[in-house]
């Protein structure tokens, strides 16, 4: 377990995974053990959504890939580059073509292994400011090569009538379950507020979109996204793809607590 501490905000991060966010006592992150999701946040690298229509393939310029829904990164691990008081550094590391097992394997999917055709190296850091939680993603690997990027945080609801304002508009929990695996599209989005017993303004800087999802009304994902997967059938997925270049390797998400 890593904790970092700034005055009266505290996190703590459970290989690479955030477990908590507290400020002066009030918890805005999903308890692992919870109903809703057995996560607390987790990534999607190199492609987000489901794969299964598609028969686990995804289009490259190098051929096709194995990747299961929302790509291989959540079966790598995570090791610790660098730690102080305040900030820590993570880092995954994969060569590419290297056969990854599945761990939704058999169960949940009929695809063993997953591959991805390039190299990468993927570094997720928290930082603690003043104004709150600090989150970025940096990206390492071949000029082009193709990829999509979603963070997938769950947030702690603390009241019956806990909601979402973006865009000017107010989205009630009970539309966001109603919509269902397909999870809601809140495109061309960089900021979005969860209205609690305490307020917390999530922004972003390289995404450009959000994704909303749960199943339950005690915990809500807010996901940034550069793509949204369901735009398109599953063997299209090769269109929401970015070219990896010098101005696009590092993405940024702020949690911002209002109280």
């Amino acid at each position: 377990m890593v904790d970092l501490k700034l005055e009266n905000q505290t996190v703590k991060i459970e290989k690479g995974e955030l477990v908590s966010y507290n400020v002066g006592g009030y918890e805005y992150i999903h308890q692992k053990g919870s109903p809703g999701w057995r996560n607390a946040d987790t990534e999607m690298f190199p492609i987000i959504g489901p794969t299964a229509d598609a028969g686990f393939l995804v289009k490259t310029p190098k051929g096709n890939a194995v990747q299961d829904q929302h790509g291989l990164l959540r079966e790598l691990d995570y090791k610790v580059m660098d730690k102080s008081g305040d900030t820590v550094v993570l880092v995954k590391e994969y060569k590419a073509n290297t056969k990854v097992k599945n761990t939704k394997f058999p169960d949940k999917s009929t695809a063993a292994e997953l591959f991805w055709p390039y190299d990468f190296n993927f570094q997720k850091s928290f930082q603690l400011k003043k104004n709150g939680l600090h989150i970025a993603f940096e990206i390492e690997g071949e000029n082009g090569m193709p990829f999509m990027l979603g963070y997938h945080p769950a947030f702690k609801l603390h009241s019956e009538n806990a909601r979402i304002e973006a865009h000017g508009s107010t989205i009630g929990i009970p539309a966001i379950i109603e919509v269902g695996n397909r999870a809601m599209p809140i495109r061309d989005c960089k900021s979005i507020t969860l209205k609690d017993q305490k307020d917390l303004r999530i922004t972003t800087e390289g995404f450009g979109n959000f994704m909303l999802w749960t199943e339950v009304m005690n915990m809500v994902c807010i996901e940034p996204v550069t793509f949204y997967p369901y735009a398109v059938e599953q063997v299209k997925l090769h269109h929401g793809f970015l070219g990896l270049n010098d101005k696009n390797t590092i993405f940024k998400v702020h949690l911002h607590p209002l109280h």
